[in-house]
């Protein structure tokens, strides 16, 4: 580690002046075990961040699946290679995320309403049908959302 992450310049407050050099100096200081410089509550808040920044990225690719799994359901005509794309990148990077912290198992569940609303806005936006025509409530459980063979519509022979 450099000498300028254990010595930051001297700011009123780096943290809010250069977030990247604080969290540097603060990983520094940890190291070189000069626990009394740390910023203890600061760096406790950012540690609690990390873990809603995964609940975060977990609903917002919930919420890209769920988008393509309605466009997909719901406009079949029209169906692009790019949603189908999509939905098995965003599973898989949910898998992914649930790997690296598999206490967040749940959370799919928990956030699958509130990802489902948005979805179903946004999905009514992009393609231009009535919001009202497609369910109010989540039509796909959480198990079928995350099934690499299902889309809506199709049947298990269908998908190569």
């Amino acid at each position: 580690m450099s000498n300028a992450a254990l010595n930051p310049p001297s700011t009123p407050d780096l943290y809010d002046a250069d977030l990247y050099l604080w969290t540097q100096g603060q990983a520094a200081l940890l190291r070189a075990g000069r626990w009394q410089e740390v910023d203890w509550p600061r760096l406790a808040e950012e540690i609690e961040s990390v873990g809603g920044s995964q609940k975060s990225e977990i609903r917002n690719r919930l919420i890209i699946v769920l988008q393509h799994l309605l466009k997909w359901e719901f406009q079949p005509r029209k169906r692009k290679y790019g949603w189908r794309s999509s939905i098995v990148e965003q599973r898989l990077q949910i898998e992914g995320l649930l790997d690296l912290s598999p206490s967040l198992t749940a959370w799919p569940e928990t956030a699958l309403d509130k990802a489902y609303r948005i979805a179903r806005t946004r999905a009514a936006e992009e393609t231009g049908v009535d919001e009202r025509s497609l369910p109010e409530a989540c039509p796909y459980s959480l198990e079928q959302i995350m099934d690499h063979r299902f889309y809506p519509g199709i049947v298990e022979s269908d998908i190569v």
